[in-house]
């Protein structure tokens, strides 16, 4: 979907950090697109158009995630719901743990910010393992509502966290896959 144009300013604008945040992992740092708004617009226009007319909420995953996930809602005029790491909102919530890449983790969103059968687009800056992105789904899926489709600006294709997804039988998206 993205044009090779818009690829190829974001290959000359995301920054290689290897060795971060332990040996072994090439870090992709995305901070620079947000220093050229105009980038940062193309990104979200491309991301929200794959989403347009399918999803009822966006939901965002803890950090990083929420760096293009509320402009996508705003973009699709839908809510957007946080998904959090776990001891950071208020009750009522639920939980999820999973494992990741370099550790584990939990992850918790509030239980009455979607609906049952609402299609929602979790949305994260990166796909590797997939453990977290399944994690967020299995707290959307808990809730009654559909995860109907996963967007993310990079798809480290190697790690396979596109096929950790497959069982939710939703829509996966990225704007960039190294």
């Amino acid at each position: 979907m993205a044009s090779s144009e818009l690829i190829k300013k974001l290959e000359e604008t995301i920054e290689n950090i290897p060795d971060f945040p332990i040996p072994g992992i090439q870090f992709k740092d995305i901070c620079p697109i947000f220093l050229q708004p105009k980038l940062y617009e193309e990104v979200i226009a491309d991301l929200a158009s794959f989403s347009r007319g399918k999803v009822d909420v966006v939901c965002g995953i803890e950090s990083r995630g929420y760096l293009f996930g509320i402009a996508i809602a705003v973009a699709l005029d839908v809510p957007f719901v946080l998904i959090r790491k776990a001891g950071k909102l208020p009750p009522p919530f639920i939980g999820e743990k999973y494992d990741l890449e370099y550790g584990s983790a939990e992850i918790e969103m509030k239980t009455v910010h979607i609906k049952k059968g609402q299609r929602v687009l979790i949305h994260d800056d990166l796909l590797a393992t997939g453990g977290t992105t399944e994690a967020a789904a299995k707290l959307v899926a808990k809730q009654g509502a559909i995860p109907s489709q996963f967007s993310f600006l990079i798809n480290l294709k190697d790690l396979n966290g596109k096929e950790r997804l497959k069982t939710f039988q939703a829509e996966v998206y990225s704007v960039l896959e190294y």
